[in-house]
């Protein structure tokens, strides 16, 4: 089955310049747990409009994987502002009962035919997930030193397993400029 893998530039999507060609993502809202974070990113360029800002940011991405399998989970790895990355340093500290996620993220790539940029892979409503857990432990982390990719403003690594709800849920995919796909995440539960 295929799978949809991306680096993305960190730089690129702190520093948009229209001259640059690759690909950047953003989570556009997410949830753990008890934990809202903050889309305080207020300064991210929109790749298909440059001369606008994205409105509400929480994180860059730098890396996102989804095997694409309808129970798969999708992995994601991104910069967070120093406010959110104490909020869930905190919250990592106790009890992590809540397992429940809710996120919305987009990545952009550059189409060199179309000569401009276009959502490859987005959530549109918010996706429904759980954290994935490896043995006890969650596949949830927060680096404790700052990026030294971007250094201003400051900002640190979250990286993050989601399997999804017990629910259908779509994943918007494009290969190019109005190349859509639309895919399934998660599997509704007989009542």
């Amino acid at each position: 089955m295929p799978q949809f893998a991306k680096a993305m530039d960190i730089y690129q999507g702190y520093n948009f310049k229209k001259d640059k060609q690759t690909p950047v993502g953003f989570i556009t809202k997410l949830t753990l747990g008890d934990v809202e974070l903050t889309a305080d990113q207020t300064s991210v360029k929109d790749p298909e409009q440059p001369g606008q800002d994205l409105s509400g940011v929480v994180g860059v991405l730098s890396h996102y994987l989804w095997e694409t399998g309808t129970t798969d989970a999708m992995y994601m790895s991104m910069q967070i502002s120093v406010k959110n990355k104490t909020d869930l340093a905190a919250k990592l500290l106790t009890d992590w009962t809540n397992m429940e996620v809710v996120f919305s993220y987009v990545i952009y790539e550059y189409d060199p035919v179309e000569k401009k940029y276009f959502k490859s892979n987005w959530s549109e409503p918010e996706l429904k997930g759980i954290l994935e857990k490896s043995g006890d432990d969650l596949n949830l982390s927060v680096a404790d030193d700052a990026s030294v990719e971007v250094q201003s403003p400051k900002n640190f690594t979250l990286q993050v397993g989601i399997k999804p709800q017990t629910e259908e849920q779509t994943v918007n995919m494009a290969t190019g400029v109005n190349k859509n796909v639309s895919k399934i995440w998660g599997i509704t539960a007989a009542a």
